[in-house]
């Protein structure tokens, strides 16, 4: 069975990131997809909770699944972190960063080289979003629920709790005290 790998910086984990796993799961017949924290990650110097507090929340959020994991990597770069598995699920927005080429010391063939080492890409569109698709790249659009477009980790960081995957375990944003 195929395995993918879903990287992000998850602070927090959020309803529509386990959603687009599921679907991802779903669509392309996976046996599991790693939520993988880098332990360096890349244009995220200042993160709200540690490296150790995420992957305790994402553990705390998935528990008893044993279609989803967490795991922490020491790379920075997808296309390194994406190295072993069959799958890269990512969101829109970490795919434009995956093809914006000032990653890469604005050298578009090193961006280039990047992107066709990547395996089958998963991309969950945002509302609005169409991120182009490089001809080096293989692309699956993942077909996530519409409500879920707009969810996203800096809203639960500013007070929509609601949409935490796992909202007991999230830090009250007025005081700080975990619930």
């Amino acid at each position: 069975m195929r395995s993918a790998v879903y990287p992000g910086s998850f602070d927090p984990l959020t309803i529509a990131h386990v959603a687009i796993a599921e679907t991802a799961i779903a669509e392309l017949d996976l046996a599991r997809v790693e939520f993988c924290l880098s332990v360096d990650p890349l244009g995220k110097p200042h993160l709200a909770a540690t490296l150790d507090e995420r992957v305790e929340r994402i553990r705390s959020a998935i528990s008893g699944r044993t279609d989803l994991c967490v795991v922490t990597s020491p790379h920075r770069l997808v296309a390194d972190i994406a190295a072993t598995y069959d799958v890269v699920v990512l969101g829109a927005d970490k795919w434009e960063q995956v093809l914006d080429p000032s990653w890469y010391g604005d050298d578009p063939q090193r961006r280039n080289d990047a992107v066709a080492r990547l395996p089958l890409v998963a991309v969950a569109g945002r509302t609005g979003s169409a991120p182009s698709t490089p001809p080096e790249a293989q692309v699956h659009w993942l077909s996530v629920p519409a409500h879920l477009a707009d969810v996203s980790a800096t809203a639960v960081r500013m007070g929509r709790t609601e949409w935490a995957a796992d909202p007991a375990s999230e830090p009250d944003r007025h005081t700080g005290v975990e619930e």
